[in-house]
């Protein structure tokens, strides 16, 4: 049964024009049931759909000739006579497919939807080869909201900027936020009916990165090397990224260590939040803070601590509704999160009202008007801030 994304609705706009549809992304994301899904409810059913993982298929691309690629798409069963809508699943598998892509847009307006498992390779290369013929779609595991419905759980959509602790869904539904907490939003994940099947999961998607994305994307020799420093950074959830010392840890030198987080910024396993400022050098000089692309594939490298888990969480939900960065003091006093340059966001376990104070005085440093508390729990003696669980 498929269960409709958030992001589905654009899709499916999307196949209606003639720009190349684009779906990148982390591995086991859903982006293959979204592009089945989109054949199944087009209205235009000549449609073709190639998974690149075959090897016959990966040869129907590797070819010189692109009219013999159209004559393979009539002898798959397509009319000439119609409009043409292929899909391409895992496309990164074949770097030479742009070039075919953008002759056959340009030259018999076939529509193309196409999957990929990392912008390190999909974003660079179509920059150029199909540069004002695509839109690329971000596709991320899943969000609250989205976790909720694979759970046939219903929940109330309500205005967290401005609502105070609700004890009513919170109670409802805090056992459920615990567990988008521990093991994230991976589609498969979610659905997997034992804990011990989840952690298996998410094993599965960080050794399918590990051989697969790295050794398909990118000439690193050491893949050891990549994998030990992916584990030292679960470890540093929410903290500022010291690059030297994270070089010095797992024995690379500082440009490796650099090229290595680009690399695992650009395959989407993890995002860096960089300072709150006015002063474009001072925001070059800062740190910037790294989180995971998923709670649950940041445990599964590293055990995180509950409070660590609870923070990437939060910066996973509000990166989905608009830009971060954090801000800090001189005497190392920061505020988590600052959403879209207004709104100052700290992330307590269970906040207080001292909490509530120590961040409202920050937020004036940081000449912010608007700020808020999220939390995980309930506090018995203090309501002024918004539960984790409802930014759905």
């Amino acid at each position: 049964m498929f269960i409709k994304r958030k992001i589905y609705p654009q899709l499916l706009s999307h196949v209606g024009s003639p720009l190349v549809t684009v779906l990148t992304g982390m591995r086991r994301t859903g982006k293959t049931t979204l592009v089945k899904q989109l054949l199944v409810d087009i209205v235009n059913k000549n449609s073709l759909y190639l998974d690149l993982q075959r090897p016959d298929n990966r040869e129907l691309f590797q070819q010189k000739n692109y009219d013999a690629i159209r004559d393979a798409f009539l002898a798959f069963g397509l009319s000439k006579e119609l409009p043409m809508i292929v899909v391409l699943d895992e496309i990164q598998l074949v770097p030479e497919s742009p070039s075919a892509i953008k002759y056959l847009v340009d030259h018999f307006k076939i529509k193309f939807v196409v999957t990929g498992s990392s912008s390190y390779y999909l974003k660079n290369l179509f920059s150029e080869s199909l540069s004002g013929r695509k839109k690329i779609f971000d596709i991320y595991p899943l969000d609250f909201g989205e976790f909720l419905t694979f759970k046939n759980i219903s929940f109330l959509s309500t205005d967290w900027q401005k609502k105070s602790f609700d004890r009513v869904e919170y109670s409802r539904l805090s056992s459920y936020y615990n567990e988008y907490i521990r093991f994230g939003g991976f589609p498969q994940v979610v659905l997997a009916s034992s804990d011990q099947e989840k952690r298996d999961m998410l094993s599965d998607i960080i050794s399918s990165y590990v051989n697969i994305d790295i050794r398909s994307l990118a000439d690193f020799s050491d893949e050891r090397n990549l994998y030990s420093l992916a584990k030292l950074l679960a470890t540093r959830v929410g903290s500022r990224i010291d690059v030297s010392g994270l070089a010095r840890a797992v024995g690379l030198s500082r440009p490796t260590a650099t090229n290595y987080l680009t690399f695992f910024e650009k395959t989407y396993l993890i995002h860096t939040v960089p300072v709150f400022t006015k002063s474009f050098d001072r925001e070059i000089v800062k740190s910037k803070k790294v989180f995971f692309c998923d709670t649950g594939l940041a445990n599964s490298l590293a055990e995180l601590s509950s409070g660590a888990q609870f923070e990437n969480t939060v910066y996973n939900q509000l990166s989905r509704i608009g830009s971060l960065r954090y801000f800090a003091l001189k005497t190392g006093r920061e505020i988590d999160f600052i959403l879209n340059e207004k709104l100052a966001i700290e992330a307590k376990e269970t906040p207080t009202e001292y909490d509530f104070k120590a961040l409202s005085r920050i937020a004036t440093s940081a000449g912010l008007k608007h700020f808020r508390l999220v939390g995980r729990y309930g506090s018995a003696f203090f309501d002024n801030y918004f539960w984790g669980g409802s930014i759905t």
